[in-house]
């Protein structure tokens, strides 16, 4: 089936930024694909997004796992006729002293991180060359561009992230093809010690605000594209 809806694949969709970012481009018409790791969770926003108006697709699953990303990307393309965004924001951290760590640790943070970027960015390629568009979005953190104590791993694994989408635009720029990285700082969600809502983050962004600027870079015409976005609650020095 074939339409001319926009179509875009999610990765991390289940909680936070990529929930936020889902219902946004739900509510604006967009057929979605929706990865995560937590089956029950993704079940529970697909229905949601269902009575916005679009029944989407979900996938529970690796972002590392090579067949299980090519399987989520062919499906997209078959229901959905094609692919015009992949936003890649699955992302896990560990934090400590570098002698904390252990190797599965390291292996599991890059997979998730930086593995699965690349992953979903090349099963995506060969449709996004043969449309001669497409917009390929990765979260990042502003940790790609800077370092702190207890932080080497996350940090290595943005560090890495970040290079692979700076030589991967220059690349597929040719093609038609977009790729934007947004650097985020501070963002109340799950991802840090404190739940979500902990007075701790008074300030700090929210996942709708990452959403809407998302939103924001995949909204420009054809002609434009926004390379990077470094967006911080204006209480974070950076």
């Amino acid at each position: 089936m074939s339409n001319s809806l926009p179509t875009a694949i999610i990765t991390g969709a289940s909680r936070g930024i990529g929930r936020a970012l889902a219902l946004l481009l739900a509510k604006n018409n967009f057929q979605l694909s929706l990865v995560a790791r937590n089956k029950g969770e993704l079940k529970d926003l697909a229905a949601e997004i269902t009575e916005i108006g679009h029944r989407p697709l979900y996938f529970d699953g690796d972002v590392s796992d090579e067949a299980f990303v090519s399987d989520a990307v062919e499906k997209t393309v078959h229901t959905f006729g094609h692919i015009d965004f992949v936003i890649n924001n699955a992302g896990i951290g560990a934090f400590g002293p570098t002698e904390s760590y252990t190797a599965t640790q390291w292996d599991q943070v890059f997979d998730t991180n930086v593995k699965g970027t690349f992953l979903f960015c090349q099963k995506a390629l060969p449709h996004l060359k043969a449309a001669k568009k497409g917009h390929l979005i990765t979260i990042a953190s502003d940790v790609a561009k800077r370092v702190f104590d207890g932080g080497s791993l996350y940090c290595a694994s943005k560090y890495a992230q970040h290079a692979f989408t700076e030589a991967l635009r220059k690349e597929v720029r040719r093609d038609g093809i977009k790729v934007s990285t947004i650097y985020s700082g501070l963002v109340d969600s799950h991802f840090h010690a404190d739940p979500a809502g902990d007075p701790s983050h008074a300030g700090w962004l929210s996942p709708e605000d990452m959403a809407n600027s998302i939103y924001y870079v995949m909204n420009q015409p054809a002609h434009v594209v926004i390379d990077e976005l470094m967006i911080h609650p204006l209480n974070q020095e950076y």
